[in-house]
């Protein structure tokens, strides 16, 4: 009985020990979970802290390459090269640039590969820069040259148009027909004639005549000639229903005294005109204009006493 007794105890303390053993086994076996959670938890967070911060990497190298392909886009078209090539590049960095996504270690190793590609298209770009500015400097002397030949020619042209409207000028005014022998005559009542010194009782009709000189460059054909007679006043002498009317001289409009048209033949023709003024003329110098075409070709003074 006492033997038994004695081996219950011994029993019980070793089911305790054993029990102990196992919840040690337990802790410690947490403990190592928990140590290894925390280190996978760790080396997670290291991992997101460097993708973060090569995303950030990444970012500004793109930042980078778009402002150096700006650059190179501004040159090219500038110089009137082709850009499409850089642009696309461009929109497809700014569609990297803009986007949300986390890149993984992967995307970021290839677009980092990209870039790096795309520094080769750069110095091709760079080369193709100073070829273009080669070309646009050849084109500018040539342009230079051309304009300094444009110039010139433009300057020749016109000295040319200058000397041909000179010309012209010159063979206008020498066609322009000229009034030579003008004679002023006063008529009685009677018909008798006398010239020079005249009174106003004497001048019953003013006899004006004259002829056209000789022009070989005046082209024949039909012309108006017309006689102006200015009062001692300066006005001129008129009556519209004897005749009389209105022709334009300088822009200006003027009452002529009498008018005739003719076909210029060039053959010194003669003409007279009559004009019966209906009153006495008053006292004083007297001019007499004769005019065709818009110029005056001929003009005499006479006095009325």
């Amino acid at each position: 009985m006492e033997s038994n007794f004695q081996e219950k105890p011994k029993k019980a303390e070793k089911g305790k020990n054993i029990l102990i053993i196992v919840l040690a086994i337990l802790v410690v076996i947490s403990g190592i979970k928990l140590y290894s959670d925390h280190l996978d938890k760790t080396k997670k967070s290291e991992e997101i802290l460097i993708l973060s911060e090569e995303n950030n990497d990444l970012n500004r190298r793109i930042d980078s390459m778009t402002f150096q392909l700006d650059l190179r886009i501004q040159e090219i078209e500038k110089l009137g090269g082709d850009i499409e090539a850089l642009e696309e590049i461009k929109e497809q960095l700014l569609a990297e640039r803009n986007s949300d996504r986390k890149r993984t270690s992967e995307e970021i190793a290839a677009l980092n590969r990209r870039i790096n590609s795309y520094a080769s298209t750069l110095r091709e770009k760079d080369e193709e820069i100073l070829r273009l500015r080669e070309v646009n400097q050849q084109l500018f002397a040539e342009n230079e040259d051309l304009k300094s030949s444009q110039a010139e020619i433009e300057e020749q042209v016109a000295q040319l148009n200058i000397r041909k409207q000179e010309l012209e000028e010159k063979v206008n005014i020498a066609a322009v027909l000229k009034a030579e022998n003008i004679a002023v005559a006063a008529v009685n009542a009677r018909g008798r004639e006398r010239e020079d010194g005249f009174r106003s009782r004497q001048i019953e009709k003013l006899k004006i005549s004259f002829n056209l000189a000789d022009n070989k460059v005046a082209e024949h054909g039909h012309r108006d000639i017309y006689v102006q007679v200015l009062a001692p006043n300066n006005q001129p002498i008129f009556d519209v229903a004897k005749g009389s009317g209105t022709f334009t001289i300088d822009g200006r409009e003027e009452f002529y005294t009498a008018h005739q048209d003719l076909y210029f033949d060039n053959s010194l023709q003669s003409l007279t005109y009559f004009y019966e003024k209906g009153s006495r003329y008053t006292p004083g110098i007297y001019e007499v204009k004769v005019f065709s075409e818009g110029y005056q070709i001929g003009n005499k003074t006479f006095e009325v006493k």
